[in-house]
């Protein structure tokens, strides 16, 4: 079996990890996380995320010390459960990860338009009353482009640019967070929260699996760690990027807060900018918030993008889908065919503008709290220790309240309609893939 290259460290790992949670969601989608539960909800429903992801994280650093696999969740479930079990999961995860990278490549399109407000222009059709400009679509496939060509060329490539810019944007965020809280006022904050304090945190928690997603795929790419590197550091990796992200989404959505009253610019776009720049008065604010957002967006992409085609990759590998997805460039050693599959997937998929951004992560959100569920109900039938067995089980109850909060149709906020129907599109492509994969073995 061709093997990948060997070549990541902690380092690589953390950036890979927080690299993939945190994109541009903070820019682009602020004014939903202050409608869904104001500062307040906002603040707590991503500070939530530690205490309730830190014991997934900590099942996966046991799972992926024991067996370091790229089919991650595939390979965990696979070990206890039947073969059709496993690879409902790791198709779930697919999209989890996948999902973001036609989100990113939108989202490029409307920050350049920001920037830029003559990209804006040359309309070529519409997808939920929601424009389509060319020029959006040029960038977008652009980016999606590079990413492929990096990726297809060799993983500490892809890791030197993640690292590069994951610590670009955590020194940028440092600087417009800042401003914002000194220049800003607590009074700015009112109402706390925007609807009853527990329904607030409740909406707020049901997307944070989205844009908490990501660290686990520290785990993916567990079989190109190098040689000396060793296995609990993987726990170490994905811990420090729970709680970083955790951490960072509470600072920026604080400083929006109080930069400006939040209530009179929700609905502006890119409310983030809109609110520093008005609590500082000038203008360079706005262009430190949007190359941060700019390489953040890269950098989530680039994330995702090696997550969802190293998954793809392993499945192909075991036979679960068509078998030539498993293969392995002889001399960059990257699971080739995989990454041009998902460039090219991403391209069709943001033909579907920014109307599916909001949707996207309501789906992505249910996608990665089941992926967490089955792993971590792996690791409990794996019959570790007494204390690991509580943690899996206190994951597992994790994952299944989160699951409950998009399908329970007494939630507020749960699936509608459509959500519903593009889950079952999913599936769906799932299965025909299997089907055909099977054939394709046989």
């Amino acid at each position: 079996m061709a093997q990948l290259a060997q070549k990541l460290r902690l380092t690589d790992y953390f950036a890979l990890g927080w690299g993939t949670m945190v994109g541009v969601g903070w820019l682009v989608l602020m004014d939903d996380w202050l409608t869904r539960g104001g500062p307040l909800g906002g603040m707590l429903g991503f500070a939530l995320g530690i205490p309730l992801l830190l014991p997934i994280a900590y099942v996966y650093g046991k799972l992926v010390a024991r067996m370091p696999d790229a089919a991650g969740e595939v390979a965990y479930t696979a070990a206890v459960f039947p073969r059709w079990f496993s690879f409902a999961t790791g198709w779930m995860m697919v999209l989890a990860y996948f999902i973001v990278c036609p989100w990113e490549a939108v989202a490029i399109g409307r920050i350049a338009a920001y920037i830029f407000p003559a990209l804006d222009q040359m309309e070529l059709y519409r997808v939920g009353g929601k424009p389509i400009f060319l020029p959006h679509l040029v960038i977008g496939l652009a980016l999606t482009v590079l990413l492929t060509v990096m990726n297809y060329r060799g993983v500490r490539l892809s890791a030197s640019f993640q690292n590069w810019a994951s610590f670009a944007v955590l020194a940028l965020s440092a600087v417009f967070a800042g401003g914002g809280i000194l220049r800003g006022s607590v009074q700015n904050a009112l109402p706390l929260f925007s609807h009853s304090g527990f329904i607030s945190v409740l909406l707020v928690l049901q997307v944070v699996p989205y844009f908490m997603t990501g660290f686990e795929s520290v785990a993916k790419c567990s079989e190109e760690a190098t040689l000396e590197f060793r296995g609990r550091n993987f726990f170490t990796a994905m811990a420090l990027a729970v709680v970083v992200a955790a951490v960072f989404y509470v600072v920026v959505i604080g400083a929006v807060a109080v930069a400006a009253p939040w209530k009179e610019i929700v609905g502006e776009r890119f409310m983030t900018a809109v609110a520093l720049e008005r609590a500082l008065g000038a203008g360079w604010i706005v262009r430190v918030i949007l190359a941060a957002a700019l390489l953040s967006l890269c950098k989530c992409f680039n994330g995702n993008f090696v997550a969802s085609s190293r998954l793809v990759f392993a499945l192909g590998r075991r036979g679960l889908v068509d078998s030539r997805l498993a293969w392995v460039h002889p001399e960059n050693r990257t699971p080739a065919t995989a990454v041009v599959w998902v460039g090219i997937a991403t391209a069709v998929a943001m033909l579907l503008g920014q109307a599916i951004l909001v949707p996207i992560s309501e789906v992505g959100s249910a996608a990665a709290a089941l992926g967490w569920t089955a792993a971590c109900a792996a690791y409990f039938c794996m019959k570790p220790g007494s204390r690991q067995r509580a943690i899996a089980v206190v994951g597992m109850t994790v994952g299944l309240l989160m699951i409950a909060m998009k399908v329970a149709p007494l939630v507020p906020g749960h699936f509608d309609q459509w959500e519903w129907i593009a889950l079952g599109l999913w599936c769906g492509l799932g299965w025909l893939l299997h089907v055909t994969g099977k054939r394709e073995t046989a």
